[in-house]
Order: C-alpha cells, then sequence, then structure tokens
C-alpha cells in the first residue's frame, strides 16, 4: 500500500504527521530573519505551537512518543521566544506594565487605532476619544468616510494629516506642530509622520500601516518606507497597524530602519470579524507601538471593541527630563548672546 494512504487511513498517524508539520513550520518561523517568506509562518508562532503541544501530549501515549517529547520541548522553546505570553492569555484588558511614572514630568497620551474603513459603529469611535482625550491619535484606514465623520473632533484636534485614500494612515494632534515642520505622507499613505510641540519639546510623531505579509506587499512597503524611518528624529513615537506579530522579522526591520524600540505586546489585538469576540484570545499582536529618545513609555491598554477588527491601544508616556545646561555653557551662551558685553569683556 501506498505510505500516504497508510498513514491517512490510521488517525495515530495522521496526528503525528500533523504535529511534525506544525513543528516544521515553526522552524520555518524561527528562521524568518532571513527571508519574508519564511517569515510569514513566524506570525502564528503562538497557534502552530499550542497546536503541536497538544498533538505531542495525546502521541505521548503511543509508539511515536520520542517524536512526541521531542515536538513538545520544541513546541514550549518556541512559546518562550514569544514577549508578554501573559498578554496572549488574558482574556480582558491588558495592562503592560513598563517605566513608572516619576512624577516630575508631564504625562501624554496617545490613542492608536486601525478604524476599519466601513466600520458600521463610527459613534463608538468618538465615544472613545471623548473619553480618552488622548493628546495624538494615530488612525489607519482613516477612509473618505473616515475623514467626514472625524470633522467634527476638529476644533479638539486641530492639527492633522490623512495619507492615502481608504487603507492609508493618518495623525490626528491636540497639541500644536513644532515651529517650522510639516506633517507628510510616504508610499501611498504607509506612514504618515509629523513634528509635535510637546510643551515646547519637538517629537517625531509616526502612524504606519503595512500591508499583509509576503507574498503580498509587505516586504516592499518596508524596504520604500526606510528613508522616511531612518529621517525620524532623536525622540520619536510610532503607532500603527504593522499586519505582523512583534517577534516577526518584519517588525524587527521596521524597528531597525527607524533605531526604534519596539513596545511589549499587549496581546491580541485583531481577530476575524465574523468570529464572537469571546474568542478575541486567539486573535493576533498586529497593532505595534515604537519609540525612541526620550519617550518613556509607563503603560499601555487595550481598549473596548469599537466597531473594528482591531482593539484599540491607549498608551501613556512622557518625556525623559533633559539634562539642565552647565553653568559655564549657560554663561558663554548668554556672552555671546550680547556683541557689547562680549567686546567688552563681561
Amino acid at each position: 500500500m501506498n505510505p500516504i494512504l497508510q498513514i491517512l487511513r490510521s488517525p495515530v498517524s495522521l496526528a503525528c504527521a500533523a504535529m511534525l508539520g506544525l513543528a516544521l513550520m515553526l522552524a520555518f518561523g524561527l528562521a524568518g530573519a532571513w527571508s519574508p517568506w519564511l517569515d510569514a509562518f513566524a506570525h502564528f508562532r503562538v497557534h502552530f505551537a499550542l497546536a503541536a503541544a497538544l498533538l505531542a501530549i495525546v502521541l505521548l501515549a503511543t509508539r511515536y512518543r520520542l517524536l512526541a517529547a521531542s515536538a513538545l520541548l520544541f513546541a514550549i522553546a518556541c512559546l518562550w521566544t514569544v514577549p508578554g505570553m501573559s498578554a496572549w492569555l488574558s482574556l480582558g484588558s491588558v495592562q503592560a506594565a513598563f517605566q513608572p511614572h516619576s512624577g516630575d514630568q508631564p504625562t501624554y497620551r496617545l490613542l492608536q487605532m486601525n478604524l476599519r474603513f466601513n466600520n458600521p459603529t463610527p459613534e463608538k469611535v468618538l465615544s472613545l476619544i471623548g473619553s480618552t482625550r488622548p493628546d495624538i491619535i494615530t488612525f489607519e484606514e482613516a477612509s473618505p468616510m473616515w475623514q467626514d465623520k472625524l470633522q467634527s473632533l476638529a476644533h479638539a484636534y486641530p492639527f492633522s494629516i490623512y495619507c492615502g485614500s481608504v487603507f492609508g494612515s493618518a495623525i490626528l494632534s491636540r497639541r500644536p506642530l513644532a515651529e517650522g515642520t510639516e506633517a507628510a505622507c510616504h508610499t501611498a499613505g504607509t506612514l504618515a509622520t509629523a513634528t509635535v510641540d510637546l510643551g515646547g519639546r519637538p517629537i517625531d510623531v509616526a502612524a504606519i500601516h503595512m500591508g499583509w505579509p509576503w507574498p503580498r506587499q509587505q516586504t516592499w512597503q518596508i524596504r520604500s518606507i526606510s528613508g522616511p524611518l531612518g529621517k525620524l528624529g532623536a525622540t520619536a513615537i510610532m503607532a500603527g497597524d504593522c499586519n505582523a506579530a512583534p517577534w516577526s522579522g518584519a517588525v524587527h526591520r521596521i524597528a531597525e530602519h527607524g533605531g526604534l524600540t519596539i513596545m511589549p505586546s499587549v496581546g491580541p489585538t485583531w481577530m476575524w470579524r465574523r468570529l464572537p469576540d469571546a474568542l478575541r484570545f486567539a486573535g493576533l499582536p498586529i497593532d505595534q507601538v515604537f519609540s525612541k529618545g526620550d519617550v518613556v513609555i509607563h503603560s499601555a491598554h487595550k481598549m473596548a471593541p469599537a466597531g473594528s477588527d482591531h482593539l484599540p491601544i491607549l498608551v501613556e508616556f512622557s518625556l525623559r527630563p533633559q539634562a539642565p545646561k552647565p553653568e559655564n555653557e549657560a554663561s558663554s551662551a548668554t556672552v555671546s548672546a550680547d556683541p557689547e558685553m562680549a567686546a567688552l569683556g563681561g
């Protein structure tokens, strides 16, 4: 008999083949830094690892016990590489602990959300903004419908930029743009950037919306925005829908291009909209926040659903205090600013 047919006729052999197939896909995902097509397997690392572990536990009582034990250890090792597994296992709102607030610097709020271009309940989004009152908002899929709906926020968020048409990114800010700067769009709305004035200190803000992984457009999008990412200032915060898990090669390449740090994941933020919300834990953590420089992130929360297939994320952060200038530098600056005093020697 054909060996393949023999395996298919045996439930135990079929389970072993499925376990080995899952282990192979896990191995592909671990090598995602080498190739985009291998990285496509990385986003489902948790799902593959849990499925392989369950099959391995069942097969421990069969003649495949040695293979099952090896697969179980490999699956556990793969789960160990996933940051914030506690966030994955929480069914409710998750708070990720970061650096505590010192109390001597103002705290700012950033709201990140993929709006979904045809969201049937835009009033939930407007209510969320009204209740959280973020200083900065990063949106994705800010379609023309949304641009009309968000006009009601123009008085509260007078500084905004919308990039692209349906799937583009957008930034709304309660705070003014830094003097002499302009917001900009890159790669058909994949990236929106602006320099915002927070209490007299400029900070670069970016909203990002990546396409799907290989074989779709994500790979070339990452290459095309590498230049703008590299031009982000020394202090910056970026948020958006990366359509990629935080441990994937894609997200790490984005971070490397911008010299950014990836914020610890708050757990699954996306789930297929046709599934019940009770299965949110089985979704994917594809909405990411990045930062660098003087940005200090204190907390991040997943918010309640607002009609999109993505959950909003509310981030609280502050800016690290600037070191005071030495007295001799301040004195020389005063002298150089007054030519007459400089000529008189004091």
